[in-house]
């Protein structure tokens, strides 16, 4: 058994404290740390409260931290004695949780790649300059580090693997879709931190085609797709964690990634881009004020966390596939379904969270178990994808597979 360390107290860090308890008679002490400890209490209760303790003799505890610094989170492994530390604060610390990891000898995971708050459309692949960066001193020091374990990036990064290694021969190109065919009952918010969120959509796009990277503007490349479950939906090209390391990792001529948006969604966003509310550059106020634009539609717009108890409907996250197997051409869609109230029901989330916070868990277990523990940093389609699928689907979201025209 390994402790775990969990950083981070948004709607993602409440469904990785409900899920890690679920199943700590295979972890060990759980801890929730965050700069606002009356989050991570409150998330404590939540997991009282929905009975998602399994084993009453491991603690489950909060503590303040200000993980900015590294040496507050150094000091916070070695006294919880956290072997495993997983990182579902905000991308723009990822590298400082990192380096306490190598100086506390801990297993590192995350759910997004490193970002610079003060880079607006970084050049491409992001993971270069930042996380792969540390390769070197993970494998010196024979400790894991998991990138990007998510459901995008991270289970979609799986599902490449699985259909590398059971049906296909060659991959040609791969089309990452997310769609959320729920509603929240809000007039606009967005469905994890609005600053992660919509800095994501306003970057220009960059993808990987005809094996390298070309780029265009927001919401100027779309398609329709009819999915399962969810329908006929629209889709936009978006640039996007997976398409980075799967562009290097794997012999793929084409990876993208598209992201369902309603007409009101993207009528909000254009309004909020045209008159300067999206920038992260500092404005003065009439009253001498400096803010952010940004960090003031942040704080005007819904916790995500709170979102969850009105969800209806479904998610339907997958990868439409195309390669070639026995001499002949192939395409599938490999996905999972996942529903906002159900969810709820479970660990007082809406599947947005749920879907980015199960799948780190599956891969801390797998890291206590041995299975994932490499040793080394990796990004998921480097691992054995299935033990991390079957797993998966044991904890709360399953794999479907659709067989599609070539």
């Amino acid at each position: 058994m390994k402790n775990v360390l969990i950083i981070g107290a948004g709607g993602v860090g409440a469904v990785v404290v409900h899920k890690c308890a679920q199943n700590n008679d295979q972890l060990g002490d759980l801890c929730i740390a965050s700069r606002t400890l009356e989050k991570c209490e409150a998330i404590i209760e939540s997991v009282h409260r929905k009975g998602n303790l399994k084993d009453n003799t491991k603690k489950l505890y909060a503590r303040a931290l200000d993980a900015s610094k590294t040496e507050n989170v150094v000091d916070l492994i070695q006294q919880t004695q956290s072997e495993i530390v997983i990182n579902v604060g905000t991308a723009f610390i990822n590298t400082v949780i990192m380096d306490a990891c190598l100086q506390a000898g801990a297993s590192y995971i995350d759910t997004a790649v490193s970002e610079d708050i003060n880079i607006i459309n970084a050049p491409y692949p992001w993971y270069a300059e930042y996380d792969w960066k540390r390769k070197p001193q993970f494998a010196e020091k024979g400790l894991t580090a998991i990138l990007g374990a998510g459901f995008d990036p991270g289970v979609v990064n799986a599902y490449c693997a699985y259909a590398l290694r059971h049906e296909f021969d060659k991959i040609n190109v791969i089309d990452v879709m997310d769609v959320n065919a729920g509603d929240h009952g809000k007039y606009f918010s967005t469905n994890f931190d609005p600053e992660i969120n919509l800095r994501e959509i306003l970057e220009d796009v960059g993808y990987w085609e005809d094996h390298q990277w070309k780029e265009c503007k927001h919401h100027e490349i779309s398609r329709s797709y009819d999915f399962p479950v969810a329908g006929e939906q629209k889709v936009y090209l978006m640039g996007h964690d997976e398409i980075h390391s799967l562009s290097i990792n794997l012999d793929v001529n084409t990876v993208r990634f598209w992201m369902g948006f309603g007409d009101h969604y993207l009528n909000c966003f254009q309004v909020l881009e045209n008159i300067g509310l999206l920038s992260h550059e500092p404005v003065t106020t009439a009253e001498g004020q400096e803010v952010i634009p940004l960090k003031v539609v942040k704080a005007c717009l819904p916790d995500p966390a709170s979102l969850a108890p009105n969800y209806t409907g479904k998610t339907c996250i997958g990868n439409l596939i195309k390669g070639v197997k026995d001499g002949q051409e192939k395409a599938l869609f490999i996905y999972n379904i996942c529903d906002h109230q159900q969810c709820y029901e479970e660990v007082e989330s809406q599947a947005i969270s749920y879907t980015a916070g199960v799948p780190p868990v599956a891969a801390a277990l797998l890291i206590a178990s041995g299975e994932w523990d490499v040793k080394k940093m990796v990004n998921v389609e480097e691992l054995d994808p299935d033990p991390f699928l079957k797993l998966l689907e044991k904890i709360g979201l399953p794999t479907s597979i659709r067989t599609e025209a070539c």
